[in-house]
This record gives C-alpha cells, sequence and structure tokens, in this order.
C-alpha cells in the first residue's frame, strides 16, 4: 500500500502527461489507501493544483537555476514540499523536506536531491520573509494562481472585489453537496443513516431537498449511497431542473446526460411517472446513467446513445421538456476541479459552435407548448445568454418564460447566473424557453 503523498505525485504527473482530469487521476491513484491517507492525497494534489503558480513564484525566488527549467518531475517534488512547508501546519518541514528528498531518489534523480533538500530548507528558513506579491491583475492573478486572462474576464465581468471573493472561493475547501432522493425513503432516514456514517449532515441554506455532506470516508461506500437515499448534485444543477419543472407523467429528453444527475432530479420531480430519455455519445456512460437509475430506483430512466447535434427525425415535436446541459468550458465549478482553470483559452474558442448546433436540433423535439432548458457550468457570457439570444432571435417559435426558485427571492426574466460567491453553489446559467 502506498501512501497518500506518492498517491498525489501520480495524480499530478497524470495530470502533467496525459492531461488526465485531476478527480478521475486521483480516484485513480489513491485506490486501496486507508482513509487518512486518502484524505492527504486529495488534499496534497488539489492544493498544489490551486496554488501552482504561486508556489512557483516562492520556489524559483528559492532556487538559484530557473524553477521554470527543471525536470517536470522534479518541480512536481518540490510543489507537493512547498504546499506542506506554507499551507499544512500539522506536518513538519523538516518532515516534508525529507519525504521530497526520498522521492526524487526513489524516482531514480538522485542528483536532484541536494537541489530538492537546498530549495525546501531555503523556503522552510524564509517563509515569514518571502517576496511580495505584486499589486494589480498581475498580482490576482498570481495570488489565486488563475490564468491572466480568466482573471480579466472575471474583473470586466463582476468588479475586481467581487471577481476576487469568486477567486477565493476558487481555492477553498468546498463541501459535497447531495439531493436526498424521496423514492427511497425520508430526508430523515438517509440523514440519520449518513450520521451513524459518522458524516456530517447540513440542510442546503436555501435549495430544499440538497444538503451539504462532510466526513464518513469513501462516498461510494456509505450504506446511504448503496441504498440510493441520495444523490450528489449541486444546488445550482438542480436549481436547473426545478426552473425547468417537470410533472409526473411527461416525457423528458436530456441530450447531454452523463453521468445522469439532472435526468435523475427530473425523474425525482416527476415521482418516477413518465419517461426521461437521457442521451450521450459514448456506450461507456450509458452504463454509468443505467447503474445510477438502478441504485435509485428509478424505472422511467431510458438511456439511448445519441448525439444531440445530429437530428433524429422520430423525435420531432415528440417531448414535454428538452433538457440541453451542454459541454462547456467549466469555469464555473474551477472550485470542484481546479485544473479547469489551466484550460488552453484557444481551445475553448470552438465550444460556442458546438453549443448552438446542440440548441437548434434539440428545439427540434420540443412539443409545441413544451419547455426548452438550456444550461452550462460556466460564467462567460459567449457561452450563455448570447448563445440563447442568438437562438431565440433565430427561432420566432420560442420565447424566455420567467421562473422562480425556491429560497431565492424574485422572479427571473427566463434567465439566471448563479455564482459561487452569491449563492454558494457551482458557478451556473439556465435560461428556460417556452415553445410557443
Amino acid at each position: 500500500m502506498g501512501t497518500g503523498r506518492e498517491a498525489a505525485l501520480e495524480a499530478l504527473t497524470a495530470c502533467r502527461r496525459l492531461e488526465a482530469w485531476s478527480d478521475n487521476s486521483l480516484k485513480a491513484a489513491s485506490r486501496g489507501l486507508d482513509r487518512r491517507e486518502a484524505a492527504m492525497a486529495a488534499r496534497l494534489a488539489y492544493g498544489v493544483l490551486q496554488n501552482r503558480a504561486l508556489l512557483d513564484f516562492y520556489l524559483d525566488h528559492c532556487c538559484d537555476q530557473s524553477f521554470a527549467k527543471l525536470e517536470p518531475f522534479v518541480r512536481d517534488v518540490l510543489r507537493l514540499g512547498a504546499y506542506q512547508i506554507l499551507y499544512m501546519d500539522r506536518v513538519p518541514d523538516s518532515a516534508a523536506v525529507d519525504e521530497a528528498v526520498e522521492t526524487v531518489k526513489r524516482g531514480k534523480r538522485k542528483r536532484a536531491a541536494g537541489l530538492v533538500n537546498a530549495v525546501l530548507r531555503r523556503l522552510s528558513r524564509e517563509k515569514g520573509s518571502l517576496p511580495a506579491i505584486p499589486a494589480g491583475m498581475d498580482g490576482l492573478a498570481l495570488r489565486y494562481s488563475h490564468p491572466k486572462w480568466l482573471v480579466e474576464r472575471l474583473v470586466g465581468l463582476l468588479g475586481g472585489e467581487e471577481a476576487e471573493a469568486f477567486l477565493h472561493l476558487d481555492n477553498e475547501g468546498v463541501p459535497t453537496t447531495i439531493q436526498y432522493n424521496p423514492l427511497r425513503g425520508t430526508a430523515a432516514e438517509m440523514s440519520a443513516s449518513l450520521e451513524a456514517s459518522a458524516a456530517g449532515v447540513t440542510p442546503h441554506s436555501w435549495m430544499p431537498g440538497c444538503y451539504l455532506l462532510s466526513g464518513g470516508g469513501e462516498l461510494t461506500a456509505l450504506p446511504a449511497f448503496q441504498k440510493g437515499l441520495f444523490q450528489v448534485q449541486d444546488a445550482a444543477a438542480k436549481a436547473a431542473v426545478l426552473a425547468a419543472g417537470p410533472k409526473p407523467g411527461w416525457r423528458v429528453l436530456d441530450v447531454c446526460a452523463a453521468p445522469g444527475g439532472k435526468a435523475f432530479a427530473a425523474a425525482m420531480e416527476m415521482g418516477d411517472q413518465g419517461e426521461v430519455v437521457a442521451c450521450d455519445i459514448h456506450q461507456h456512460k450509458l452504463a454509468l446513467i443505467e447503474k445510477g437509475a438502478a441504485r435509485l430506483g428509478l424505472q422511467c430512466i431510458r438511456p439511448v446513445l445519441a448525439d444531440g447535434r445530429q437530428e433524429r427525425a422520430e423525435w420531432a415535436g415528440g417531448f414535454d421538456l428538452v433538457l440541453c446541459d451542454v459541454p462547456c468550458s467549466g469555469l464555473g465549478i474551477i472550485r470542484k476541479k481546479p485544473d479547469i482553470r489551466y484550460k488552453d483559452p484557444q481551445a475553448l474558442a470552438g465550444l460556442p459552435a458546438v453549443q448552438r448546433a446542440i440548441l437548434d436540433n434539440a428545439s427540434r423535439y420540443v412539443r409545441p407548448g413544451g419547455v426548452l432548458l438550456y444550461a452550462t457550468c460556466t460564467i462567460l457570457p459567449e457561452e450563455n445568454g448570447e448563445i440563447t439570444a442568438d437562438f431565440l432571435s433565430r427561432h420566432g417559435a420560442f420565447q424566455k418564460e420567467p421562473f422562480s426558485l425556491p429560497g431565492l427571492e424574485g422572479e427571473t426574466d427566463g434567465s439566471m447566473s448563479l455564482w459561487p460567491q452569491r449563492h454558494g453553489t457551482d458557478g451556473f446559467y439556465i435560461c428556460k424557453m417556452r415553445r410557443v
């Protein structure tokens, strides 16, 4: 059995070499670890990803040669050591240094051992007098380890003060949000089961049926999870389903469903009466949807292999509700997937064309009088309001429909953005349209 430090290094290596997602890489690297070591791996891997630019800034100061020119493996080892020294009071600095030195030796980089030892010992000695972070946009980008282009966009959208609040929350730990499943038992039964597993359960501040979960160890091993008493779902995702307003007996299409959260939430709102067609372009993801529906006791879910951009003539005008939670940049969920911030902005430029194509195609499937719901987990206008405004300008049969959400004051004009610093949720966009 390995250690949490080894698992964290393995996850960081996978992110760097394979461009793998941090959550999946960490899950694979932590397999077989006990609860304490798995928690250590998560803290280290996410901590480094959340603070990488700032760690590099301080490590470069403590290194006699350019930190950026060091071998990637050595840089990752130094970042892990630096994170422990600067952010983890319970880990003695000497232990962090010694473990880093042994790690490079085990990794067949013995010649780097002296450098690693010297850099981390200097960081430990000077951690109370490290270089000041510069002011302005560059300083914000460095302090919170976000790319400058994203910081500039956030400041433009929110203003400096609120943008910094968003950046700060991206680097904070976030509890797991769950939705209780009324088809499997009561909320009290779910809470009692979770508390018996040493998990903390707190009602969400404004979304009924959602709870904040902490502790308890591996989530999928909890009896409450295995019994289908809840599903993991952020309040923003639940809000999108509530805005759509599915009713018992409806026929619902989720065109980009995997891993199935919104399809499951819609089925629960419908009391498992009706049909929810849950689509994805990957066969293996349909198996995940099927497995999740079985765990939750949902009989009305029907997984289907389909590309949201390609027309299915047999579906034309056949659904009361069509959900379009389209592929997006994911910039609203950085606090849960910290490596999203390092995406190449050039690679994001093609997303609006994909989103527009999915929305155009999906609109064909809405029956007269039915609902079309567009949603993303990003905060960029070009993926959100600009997409729906363009759609409505070209599709006169659809119009925005106002909606309200439980726990939030007022009624929207048919669309709204949810923000971590305002609503305590993922960054999320929702637009409800009705075919008139």
